[in-house]
């Protein structure tokens, strides 16, 4: 909390703190909401994150006007980069949308919160465990969710594979039909570039109980990094759904990603 209190005023600008108040949010009377949310939090590292999306990273987003600006939505996006830089972004993207900010969660890997200090940090931000029930429950709280259904396959993968994406779970597509909560798709591009991986280092992985250890760059490059949000995809429950119903509405998602991935990649002049 002193930390906070230091950070605060050098960081957190007057304009940047009303934009994040305006933000409806549940907290309890200590400041945090049940997922560990922390209102005071969310300003220090949104205003470190944003000088990232501006100046470092030089983001570019196109199509906010497609996110609800309220009630519950799932964020769904291409996955990369070894980090989860491109959840930070699009975090970012969000919460200064002038068409409606939002305080997005995200469903992080069950890994991170073992680093020290990392689970906390990512709780404060809006991050939460990836688990269905954790997801459930935000989205009946008429929360934005970001969701990579690609997971670690998504992140973990190597360049030669780059704006391929990976196998996805079904688990969002069910959530999204029973809570009837609208998809938005998202193409990230630029990610891939960020951390370049060239070999996945499987025993060394193991050895300390990670999902991959690539062999890449010590800190993420200055890549330019473009987002595109899509029109909200609604999907509603039908009697035959089965899973191989399912697996075809999540490749419609796919191909919605793919088509976002393409724009963002015929667009942009290079890497850097």
């Amino acid at each position: 909390m002193r930390l906070k209190t230091l950070l605060k005023p050098i960081l957190v600008t007057p304009e940047l703190e009303a934009q994040v108040d305006a933000i409806p949010k549940a907290v309890g009377s200590y400041g945090y909401d049940p997922w560990g949310f922390n209102r005071e939090g969310f300003k220090i590292g949104l205003a470190i994150f944003k000088w990232l999306y501006d100046h470092y990273f030089r983001v570019e987003a196109h199509g906010l006007e497609h996110v609800p600006p309220q009630g519950r939505a799932l964020i769904i996006p291409n996955h990369s980069g070894q980090l989860p830089i491109d959840g930070a972004l699009i975090g970012v993207a969000l919460a200064i949308n002038p068409h409606g900010p939002r305080a997005a969660r995200a469903m992080i890997e069950r890994f991170l919160p073992t680093v020290p200090f990392v689970g906390n940090l990512l709780n404060e931000l809006g991050g939460a465990i990836g688990d269905p029930l954790n997801c459930r429950r935000m989205l009946a709280a008429e929360e934005a969710v970001i969701v990579f259904p690609e997971g670690v396959r998504g992140s973990g993968k190597l360049y030669a594979h780059r704006y391929q994406l990976q196998r996805f779970g079904t688990g969002f597509m069910h959530l999204a039909i029973d809570c009837q909560a609208p998809i938005v798709p998202v193409g990230v591009v630029g990610c891939e570039e960020t951390m370049p991986s060239l070999v996945d280092i499987r025993p060394l992985a193991r050895l300390l109980n990670l999902p991959y250890f690539p062999l890449t760059v010590p800190v993420p490059l200055p890549v330019k990094v473009i987002l595109r949000f899509g029109k909200p995809m609604v999907f509603n429950k039908q009697e035959s759904d089965t899973e191989e119903e399912i697996s075809r509405k999540v490749e419609q998602v796919k191909r919605a990603i793919r088509t976002l991935i393409k724009q963002g990649l015929a667009e942009r002049q290079g890497v850097f």
